[in-house]
């Protein structure tokens, strides 16, 4: 116990500080354009993460930076305990909405057709799979290491995704938002549902955009995008489980052969 405590007591004081000097800051807002701009805490923690990592400041040492990568699925675990508990409570809930919110997670399988042939060429190995399966918010990080483990390619892969999102997502959500508005192709309503990725700020970030460009859809939208958000978070983890975890998988063997790093050497 007094080895354990002596590995992380380092990495969980310096935590703790981080934490409650970024959670003073809160969430900063502001607009460009038409569209909303949202950072979180958590894109500072980040940051200062890294900058403190062994890459840099060297504050933490490559063994500490390690130790701090194998607490992922510790903190995780009640938020897949939450997941599975709320999936559970909600199944009428999937049975009473219409089919298009039900059927909306089959629209992510598609950019796997795209991203996977992508991060191939680009260099990724297993780390494809985990990077493209999925959106990779918090529900996919808690599955991909649980299937894999904390050290895994894959895992790497859905946490690189993650990291990217949580710096970017929000910004590039808002700004899409505003962008597909612009077309005026699609409803205010098919775009508050639209809004439900499965992350709860990248959904506040679209449909705060969306609300300001359709005020008299404002209500209506967040309430669309609140539930689309929902059942993406019940749905999507079953979907991932059963199928496009297998997808990727599948197409994975069939490229990586042909356009991996090995193939085209």
């Amino acid at each position: 116990m007094k080895l354990r405590i002596k590995q992380y007591a380092k990495i969980y004081f310096v935590t703790l500080i981080l934490v409650v000097i970024f959670d003073s800051v809160g969430t900063l807002q502001f607009d460009v354009g038409a569209g909303q701009v949202v950072i979180l805490p958590m894109v500072f923690l980040i940051i200062a993460g890294s900058i403190l990592g062994p890459q840099f400041l060297k504050f933490f040492t490559k063994e500490e930076a390690e130790l701090g990568g194998s607490l992922v699925l510790i903190t995780l675990a009640p938020f897949m305990a939450k997941m599975g508990i709320s999936a559970g409570a909600n199944l009428s809930k999937l049975v009473a909405v219409g089919p298009a919110l039900l059927l909306q997670e089959f629209g992510n399988l598609a950019t796997i057709l795209f991203s996977l042939p992508l991060a191939l060429l680009l260099g990724l190995g297993r780390e494809a799979i985990g990077a493209c399966y999925s959106v990779n918010r918090d529900s996919n990080l808690a599955l991909t290491t649980d299937i894999y483990g904390p050290n895994a390619p894959e895992t790497k892969g859905t946490f690189g995704v993650y990291i990217v999102g949580s710096v970017v997502g929000t910004i590039f959500i808002g700004l899409l938002s505003s962008i597909v508005a612009s077309w005026n192709i699609f409803h205010p309503l098919a775009l508050g549902m639209a809004s439900g990725v499965g992350s709860g700020v990248m959904m506040s970030a679209s449909t705060g955009t969306l609300g300001r460009i359709y005020p008299e859809f404002a209500e209506d939208i967040i309430l669309m995008g609140g539930v689309s958000d929902m059942l993406t978070g019940i749905t999507g983890i079953y979907m991932a489980v059963f199928v496009a975890f297998p997808f990727t998988k599948w197409l994975y063997n069939i490229l990586e052969p042909k356009i991996g790093v090995e193939a085209r050497a």
